[in-house]
């Protein structure tokens, strides 16, 4: 490693060294000065007075020394000289001494962190502490008359004593002597079972303790027999049901419940699933289920099943009683089988904040003909308000109304329930109190019946009052997510329940309970804690009284795995080997070997450290471990060298750091060749003969590695020989003609087009030497199942060792063509199915040993030739086309048949229904047909009965085979509601039917159809439709006599959404068919519409109003319900003020308000059938828009002016008859913007204002004529004329009078009768009271006047065809007057003097 060192004389007070560590500065300047003083000593004198010179400041020239200039300067070089002379050495011995501090330096760091390890060591080894287990106990599966092993490590201070039990009975080596054997070395405590037997099958526990406490490990060992050492079966037959016991068969459990959460009121399910042999339908395993070691029994609270490979146990309403330690115990062939996992059940949502949870454990004891004693469990309180009491409930049984027994909350967790009545049975619960609110009930007790016979257990002691508080509490750490929690029993017990423990995370206020039912042990597993986080523990004791003050809180624990950096176990040797395999200026992908001892444990985890080259002072890289021998490192500085150190871990700790890489500079890889391979491995390791593996580079180059050069050497030559002329694609190479015993390295090299790239770090030495005892695999079939398999038996195994399968050197995975089966040191790959896909070079490798691999190429001839021997193996199974199935005939009966390949004449069989055989019979016909090979049974009842399974064994010469049909569950019920459905089908076909139900069609006129077609019917059969229940009743009767009957539904929309409903009968029966009109059937249906819309659909018709453009698509029928979009420019528009979208049942339309430019463009409707979209477009630029938008401002002209032009907006009538002498008075409202002029005219002659006919017109709005005293010559034709700038009106008035007695004058032709109008008296104005005026575009039609109260008034009544003209006026009250109201036939009044015009598309608008 270089140092950079600069001259002192050139630095001005500057260090002499770039080393920055203060400890290695002040050590090597000590240094430095002890060997300057020995330099100065020995150099010559003129260096020594050339350094004293220098040094001295105040050096002072002697008279006799003086020189001249000249003599000065050769006196200064030479000086010069010899002082640069004794500083290149000073400097060569400044380097020397910075590079021996500096491993000095390194030595005491490194002997420091020993020291430190070593007094963790001590300080661990010193704490007092519990027994713990490192390594627990393992389960075990082994063959009969082979050995078995089981270790476990434990951990504690003082050392900790360990006992072995079997099935809780403590095993003695001397019972039985040869068969255990138990041993102790170095913390590894260890039970060797010689020679297994089938008895041997147990569970086995390693019990440690020492004063401090007490731990347990249990394994399972299963001890199986070999094939053919037992009963001899029969090939293929099945053996008779009914001669097996669920205790004879082999069960072996294999996914496992674990601890479960659950909350008050849910459903779960404990399931294990389980591998029977032999798996037999109706002979499922023996189970049973315990809650807290108490067996649990099938009740509405506690479903069990067994089957299918499982055993489930299910709670479908949870209660905190179900909290528990729940264990499955399964009875075996050699004993049993047993799981066990906790079940935590939390409180439920109280009904009011802050109320307590349910009470639990309801109980009746004490029972009397009268009188009860119900005791129950108090619920834990963390953070809740204390429980002030309890109300007890009862309930009769078979009643639904609970009665509260107590007025009083009740203090204990007892009450005596009196005033029940004598041999009635009664349920009972309990909900505690607090300030805040009344819990939740508690679950329900027992049945229990007034009985004076009956009496029960009774509560034990008179002790009263709360047990003290539990003693000191010790958690200790479990796993990464629980805690184990230890506490010692209260003092005073006080008829002690259980316990409640609650936690709390470290600097949080808040307790959480840790279980929900009263625990009644002092040892607890707190789970579900989260990892790396801190907590502390309290206990409280409860009793029928209550609970228990809190004990004192435990110590601060951290959630932790227990096993650490223990004794028994060694953490990693040191890696080797770092090298690098890319870098890019910033940062460098290293990779390393492997520790060559694990220390027991596999290696999961490597922490890599980096410093600079010219530094002392490590810095971490990563502070999560890394899992594989490979990193990134990060945030480097191009152009500086880096040396690298890796430290490996695994479930002991962090093992010593590896020795410090080479330095390695910061630069930036820009060749184009790629990098260097790693990680070379070696596998089949022969005497002549060895396959080399390696990984791909990280970097590539300049373009794709395209392949690989190996090279080889002899140990100790640097003379490497490319063993492959051509590049290999793939990354392994076998390489042959080695000389056994001789030791090898290789290296690889990576090939792109651009070249060969560096060579890979060299390999490990290999010697060429096979293992003694190796084999190799052989491919084969099995004699009895026919399987072709690979197989491979290792020379030497390990306990840890897995066999790896690999094809091609790619790891086999979970692949459904092949299936992996280890045998001791035997592992079989069996082929599932065996073709041409399997063909390859198939290699296993053992691990965890020295290198034991072997390999196989599977070739077609080979495979060819063992798939007929496999097929020759299997050939005497009777082959079937196919099983054991059923089919249901139309008469509801039920046909179980199966076909084989070929029959003979000689076939037997058998039909099996659960455990049963049957035969042809009443209701059951059996027979078979050799030709077809068909073997069929037909039963003619199928009911509830005939639910089970169906086996029929076949035996044909030496051919056997069996069918079975499982009709159980699901598959049952649907089996038997086909066969009763085609029962009733078959007795609903007697009489009159429906041969089609209902169904849907679209006419081209739009319309929907709901047709349906009948069959077996006559004149008197009727048929209804009915809608939501409500009978239908077409314009035309249905003939059912044609056959066919149908409805039409025209105008479809949402609407019409409902059920329809026909129906069908006569005296023979009845029959009906419904349709459900909405969800997908709507949409079908406006689809379908849609479709028939789309393909009528008009091109777009462009039309102009007043407001603006609109574009109109007329199409057979539209409804709003259909998928229709419009677009302009591609982009869909959505309806807005600017642009509305709608339609009508002809046609749709999307009409542009205030037209402009950004409205010009192309616009397109759309119209989505669900398969389809039919789109119709116009091109709304150029002239078409021009012309449009001109004519949209001429209509909006001429609207604007109709909206302000003069007019009579309501108060004249058409006709007025009026008596002599009265006063008539015509009266309307006018509106106009700006205001208008009125005139009014008499036989078309103006009529001027004087005594006897007075005008008036008020306010710009109110226009009045009064006629005083009316006489005939006032008899004509009246009119107003309303004007502005903008038009106006000319309303028409005829005025009859007649003389008193006359008869009143009948309207003229075309006119209504004539109605009494109410003249105002003479000296009466006009109502200046407004009319609103309506904001149409069009002429409002004109109400009739509403006359005033007069006598003799005689109104003519409305006409019933609404008059466009103006408003009839409001008479003045004179005497005598008739106003005649509106005429049938159309106003006079002006109108606008243009009507709108549309304009149109080029192309025609319908086609």
């Amino acid at each position: 490693m270089a140092s950079k060192v600069t001259s002192w004389f050139k630095k001005k007070g500057k260090a002499v060294s770039q080393v920055n560590t203060d400890y290695a500065y002040h050590h090597s300047s000590c240094v430095c000065a002890k060997q300057q003083t020995a330099v100065r000593q020995s150099s010559c004198i003129s260096e020594s007075q050339a350094t004293a010179a220098m040094a001295e400041q105040g050096y002072t020239i002697p008279a006799f020394r003086q020189r001249s200039a000249e003599d000065g300067t050769e006196e200064y070089q030479r000086v010069s000289t010899n002082v640069e002379k004794g500083l290149t050495v000073i400097q060569e011995e400044l380097h020397r001494m910075r590079m021996a501090t500096k491993a000095q330096v390194e030595s005491l760091n490194l002997q420091r962190e020993v020291k430190e390890m070593m007094y963790k060591k001590v300080i661990t080894s010193e704490t007092q502490k519990m027994p713990d287990f490192l390594v627990a106990l393992r389960p075990h599966t082994v063959w009969e008359k082979t050995p078995v092993k089981l270790f476990c490590t434990v951990e504690g201070n003082p050392r900790p004593v360990v006992k072995w039990y079997k099935g809780g009975a403590p095993v003695d080596p001397l019972s039985a002597p040869g068969k255990y054997k138990i041993e102790n070395k170095y913390g590894v405590h260890s039970l060797i079972i010689s020679r297994c037997a089938v008895s041997d099958t147990a569970e086995y526990s390693a019990v440690a303790s020492n004063p401090h406490g007490t731990a347990t490990s249990k394994a399972s060992v299963t001890v199986k027999r070999a094939a053919g050492t037992g009963e001899s079966c029969q090939l293929n037959l099945v053996p008779h049901l009914t001669e097996i016991h669920a205790s004879k068969l082999e069960v072996s459990l294999l996914d496992r419940f674990s601890v479960s959460f659950g909350t008050e009121g849910s459903c779960i399910s404990l399931v294990c699933s389980m591998v029977v042999v032999p798996d037999l339908p109706n002979v499922p395993p023996l189970v049973q289920w315990y809650r807290d070691d108490k067996l649990l029994k099938p009740s509405a609270l506690a479903e069990m099943s067994v089957g299918g490979g499982s055993a489930r146990l299910t709670l479908p309403q949870l209660a905190k009683d179900d909290e528990g330690l729940y264990t499955l115990r399964i009875f075996t062939k050699d004993g049993t089988a047993e799981h066990s996992a906790y079940l935590f059940v939390s409180d439920a949502a109280a009904p009011v904040s802050g109320a307590p949870g349910a009470p639990m454990s309801v109980k009746a004891y004490d029972i009397n003909s009268d009188y009860v004693l119900v005791a129950w469990k108090a619920p834990n309180t963390v953070n809740e308000a204390a429980i002030s009491g309890y109300f007890v409930d009862r309930r009769e049984s078979g009643s639904d109304a609970w009665v509260q027994c107590n007025d009083a909350p009740v203090k204990i967790c007892k009450y005596p329930v009196h005033g029940l009545k004598v041999g009635n049975s009664y349920h009972f619960r309990v909900r505690a109190v607090n300030s805040s609110g009344v819990s939740r009930p508690s679950r329900k007790s027992d049945k229990v019946t007034a009985l004076d016979a009956a009496e029960s257990e009774r509560l034990q002691g008179t002790d009263e009052g709360v047990p003290s508080a539990p003693g000191q509490v010790v958690a200790t750490r479990n796993s990464k997510s629980s805690v184990f929690v230890q506490w010692e029993s209260p003092k005073h017990l006080k008829n002690l329940v259980g316990y409640y423990i609650d936690g709390r995370i470290v600097g949080s206020k808040e307790w959480f309970p840790c279980n929900h039912k009263p625990f009644k042990h002092c040892r607890f597993v707190v789970h579900a804690l989260i990892p790396g986080e801190s907590y502390t523990f309290r206990v409280q004791a409860v009793n029928v009284f209550g609970l228990s003050e809190e004990s004192q809180e435990s110590t601060v624990i951290a959630v932790e795995p227990a096993l650490g950096k223990g004794v028994d176990y060694a953490t990693p040797s040191s890696a080797s080997g770092i090298s690098m395999l890319s870098c890019d200026g910033s940062s460098m992908t290293l990779v390393w070997k492997s520790p060559k001892h694990c220390g027991g444990s596999k290696v999961n985890a490597y922490y890599i450290d980096k410093r600079n080259a010219d530094t002392l002072v490590w810095k971490e890289v990563n502070v999560a471990a890394v899992k594989e021998r490979i990193c990134t490192v990060d945030g480097l500085t191009e152009g500086v060298f880096y040396e690298f150190k890796v430290q490996a871990g695994n479930m002991a700790g962090v093992g010593v750091p590896s020795a410090p890489s080479s330095p390695m500079k910061c630069e930036a890889w820009t060749m184009e060749q790629p990098g260097p391979a790693y990680d070379m491995s070696f596998s089949e390791v022969r005497g002549q003969s060895l396959v080399v593996l390696w990984k791909a580079p990280v970097y590539i180059g300049a373009s794709a590695v395209s392949g690989y050069l190996v090279e080889m050497a002899k140990k100790g030559s640097s003379e490497f020989v490319t063993l492959n002329e051509e590049a290999v694609c793939h990354r392994y190479l076998q390489v042959s003609g080695l000389q056994e015993g001789e030791t090898y390295v290789f290296r690889v090299r990576s090939v792109n087009a651009n070249g060969v790239g560096k060579p890979s770090q060299l390999s490990e030495p290999i010697c060429a030497k096979a293992l003694p005892g190796t084999q190799e695999i052989v491919a084969s079939v099995d004699e009895e199942t026919g399987d072709v398999f690979l197989s491979l038996e290792a020379c030497e195994i390990s306990e840890t060792s897995k066999f790896v399968w690999s094809k091609n050197y790619k790891a086999i995975g979970d692949c459904p063509r092949v299936a992996i089966s280890n045998k001791g040191r035997t592992s079989r790959l069996t082929f599932s199915n065996p073709d041409k896909d399997d063909l390859g070079r198939y290699s296993a490798v053992v691990t965890d040993t020295d290198g034991v691999s072997s390999s196989h190429t599977l070739t077609e001839d080979a495979l060819n030739t063992m798939l007929e021997l496999s097929c020759a193996i299997r050939h005497p199974i009777v082959p079937l086309k196919h099983g054991l199935d059923y089919e249901i005939l139309e008469k509801g009966q039920v046909r179980f048949s199966l076909q084989a390949v070929k029959l003979s004449p000689s076939v037997s069989y058998r039909v099996i229904v659960n455990d049963k055989e049957v035969t042809s019979g009443e209701g059951i016909k059996i027979s078979h047909d050799v030709a077809t090979g068909m073997i069929q049974m037909t039963v003619d009842h199928f009911t509830r009965a005939s639910e089970g399974t169906y086996v029929v064994q076949i035996h044909d010469g030496k051919a056997k085979n069996q069918s079975s049909l499982v009709l159980v569950g699901d598959v049952f019920k649907a089996a038997l509601k086909e066969a009763e459905f085609q029962r009733k089908e078959h007795i609903r076909k007697q009489g009159p039917h429906f041969s089609e139900y209902l169904s849907f069609s679209v006419t081209e006129d739009c319309t929907v159809l709901l047709a349906c077609k009948v069959a077996n019917v006559k004149k008197e059969t009727t048929f209804h439709w009915y809608k939501e229940d409500d009978e239908i009743v077409p314009e035309t009767p249905p003939n059912v006599l044609s056959g066919a009957c149908a409805i039409a539904i025209p105008l479809f929309s949402r609407k019409d959404q409902g059920v329809y409903k026909a129906v069908l009968g006569d005296d023979r029966g009845k029959d009906s068919s419904s349709f459900d009109i909405s969800g997908q059937v709507f949409d079908d249906i406006i689809n379908a519409l849609a479709q028939n819309a789309g393909a009528s659909a008009s091109e777009l018709v462009l039309q102009c109003t007043p407001e603006g453009i609109r574009l109109q698509c007329y199409m057979n029928y539209y409804t709003e319900e259909m998928k229709t979009s419009w677009k302009h420019k591609e982009s869909k528009i959505a309806s807005s003020e600017k642009m509305r979208i709608g339609g009508t049942a002809e046609m749709a339309w999307m009409q542009i308000y205030d037209p402009s430019d950004k409205e010009k463009g192309k616009y397109s409707i759309e119209i989505s059938d669900g398969v389809q979209t039919h789109s119709r477009t116009f091109d709304l630029s150029g002239q078409a828009y021009t012309d449009a938008y001109e004519e949209y401002l001429r209509l909006k002209s001429a609207a604007f002016a109709e909206k302000n032009r003069g007019r009579v907006v309501g108060g004249l009538p058409d006709v007025v008859t009026i008596m002599e002498e009265k006063s008539l008075s015509l009266t309307c409202t006018v509106w106009g913007e700006p205001a208008p002029e009125v005139s009014w005219f008499k036989n078309e002659q103006e009529v001027a204002s004087n005594e006897h006919t007075r005008v008036t017109f008020e306010g710009g709005k109110f226009a009045s004529m009064v006629i005083n005293r009316v006489t005939p010559d006032d008899s004509g034709k009246y009119s107003i004329n309303v004007r502005n700038k903008y038009g106006g009106e000319f309303v028409e008035i005829t005025v009859s009078v007649y003389r008193l007695g006359e008869k009143i004058p009948e309207p003229k032709l075309g006119q209504p009768k004539t109605t009494a109008a109410t003249p105002a008296p003479p000296p009466a104005a006009p109502s200046k009271t407004p009319t609103p005026t309506p904001k149409s575009q069009t002429p409002v039609s004109m109400k009739s006047p509403t006359p005033a109260s007069t006598p003799a008034s005689t109104p003519v009544p409305k006409s019933p065809t609404p008059s466009r003209g103006v408003k009839s006026p409001t008479p003045a009250n004179t005497p005598a007057s008739t106003p005649i109201p509106k005429s049938p036939t159309p106003s006079r009044g002006v109108k606008s003097p243009t009507p709108p015009r549309s304009m149109k598309s080029p192309t025609p608008p319908r086609k």
